[in-house]
């Protein structure tokens, strides 16, 4: 198993903080999980027993509506942690992280972290930093599907995706491939009205669809959208 203190991604999270004795107790009390493609690392209402740093992989973060539609709020890569706020407000999650391709997750325990969230000042800050730029994320995201169309929000969807997770070399699609439902459930629409704007978008010359793949022809383009 490898050690914290030798591990790249946590230098992308609040992990960071952590000193090279706290790093030597954190190996000796994380697991370590695969969660294969399609399953869930945690589903919303679950009372979370600990937080989990992302290695490897990519999670959509999904909430039901009432209708029982599946609205993808974010996605989170390695490097990342989830559960944070949860924990710090002692509720169940508010949303279910299911795996988008194979992830590694390291499972950090409650008290563990409550630990270093008590003795280590500069980790507790980023904590909270990483909450309140959630909480943007969220304002915006909010005024995001009030004041724009769907058009908007697709081509915004897609340049998410490509300046977040990056493109596939050989053929320059983008690098996370979601089905048209997961694509619609980012944007808040109907699965038929998100195949019908991107067939729109095909046509258009923004973008080429090859099966599930989709490659951005006119970046430029989908920007200025």
């Amino acid at each position: 198993m490898s050690k914290c203190e030798q591990c790249i991604v946590r230098q992308f999270s609040s992990l960071k903080a952590l000193n090279k004795e706290e790093l030597i107790n954190l190996s000796s009390c994380k697991t370590l999980y695969t969660i294969k493609k399609g399953e869930p690392v945690f589903s919303e209402g679950e009372n979370l027993q600990g937080i989990f740093c992302i290695k490897d992989g990519v999670c959509k973060m999904t909430k039901l509506s009432a209708n029982g539609n599946e609205q993808i709020v974010k996605l989170i890569s390695k490097g990342e942690l989830l559960g944070q706020r949860s924990l710090i407000s002692e509720e169940p999650v508010n949303l279910s992280a299911v795996a988008l391709d194979d992830m590694q997750v390291c499972f950090i325990p409650k008290a563990e972290v409550i630990k270093f969230f008590n003795e280590n000042n500069q980790f507790s800050m980023n904590v909270m930093r990483t909450i309140c730029g959630d909480l943007k994320n969220a304002d915006d995201h909010l005024v995001t599907m009030a004041q724009k169309s769907v058009k908007q929000r697709l081509a915004e969807v897609l340049l998410y995706l490509h300046d977040t997770f990056g493109i596939n070399e050989e053929d320059k699609s983008l690098n996370v491939k979601l089905s048209r439902e997961e694509l619609a459930g980012m944007i808040g629409t109907a699965t038929e009205s998100c195949i019908r704007l991107l067939s729109e978008f095909n046509k258009s010359g923004l973008i080429t669809l090859s099966g599930k793949k989709i490659i951005i022809s006119d970046i430029d383009k989908l920007r200025k959208m």
